[in-house]
């Protein structure tokens, strides 16, 4: 084989060296880039959320992969907590109990955007830490819903109604099912966007069916008789995504 010499001007007049130039030319530097990731996830200071994460996970990697949560950063709380006040003077205006179908709705959004790529800036950078996918999502994903739920709580208990109260605990368990569902559309599609979706139809058709079937929206959401379901729903949900999770289901078909 023809060894080409590494000269410009030699560079100039060879073809097969220009070709070779253009290929190389549209190199990823796969070294740069990694940076770029580190550098993002790494450049916040650690606070005292974190330093007090890392004490209780024993783990400052994967107190930093919960800190840099999508759906658990302020404007995404302070936006959560607009919407629950919103559906609190919803309630007192209307005696709707706005909090029972909004807080299902947003733990949903929550759980699907607490962790894959394209919307987790710690993404990348989580595939090379010793920490497991599936620890990380779980770590996350109880984050999300705590959160959610104490949110939903203060807002129902701030409704000052009783009927509006007497749904707290009623609206925990489909919050579980809606949240186990648009994990497992997420993680399955590898889309944020495709499992809010998939979790929000879904609650809005229990809704709807059970307002059918009642005439009632209080009862349309606490209805004992979509207990089974909620429970099902919920455990397939979860081991849906524990098999998204799953190293086979990684080597068969990679994130986008």
């Amino acid at each position: 084989m023809q060894q080409h010499p590494d000269d410009p001007e030699h560079t100039a007049r060879c073809a097969d060296c220009q070709a070779r130039a253009s290929l190389a030319a549209l190199d990823v530097d796969l070294d740069r880039a990694w940076i770029g990731v580190a550098s993002e996830v790494w450049a916040t200071p650690t606070g005292v959320i974190e330093r007090l994460a890392a004490r209780t996970l024993g783990s400052p990697g994967l107190a930093r992969a919960l800190v840099t949560t999508p759906s658990l950063v302020l404007s995404w709380l302070v936006a959560s907590a607009i919407i629950l006040a919103v559906g609190v003077l919803a309630t007192w205006g209307t005696g709707t109990p706005w909090v029972a179908l909004l807080a299902p709705a947003l733990a949903g959004i929550g759980i699907a955007y607490a962790y894959g790529p394209g919307i987790d800036p710690a993404f990348e950078l989580s595939q090379t830490m010793a920490i497991g996918d599936r620890t990380v999502l779980l770590v996350r994903g109880l984050s999300v819903f705590g959160v959610n739920a104490v949110l939903g709580l203060i807002a129902s208990v701030a409704t000052a109604n009783v009927a509006a109260t007497g749904l707290t605990l009623g609206w925990l368990v489909p919050m579980t099912t809606v949240a186990a569902l648009a994990l497992a559309v997420a993680t399955v599609a590898r889309s944020a966007n495709v499992g809010v979706a998939a979790g929000l139809m879904a609650w809005g058709m229990i809704v709807l069916a059970g307002l059918a079937d009642t005439g009632d929206l209080a009862a349309a959401v606490t209805s004992a008789a979509w207990t089974p379901l909620y429970l099902v729903g919920t455990a397939a949900g979860f081991a849906v995504a524990l098999w998204a999770t799953s190293e086979q289901r990684k080597e068969s078909i990679g994130w986008h």
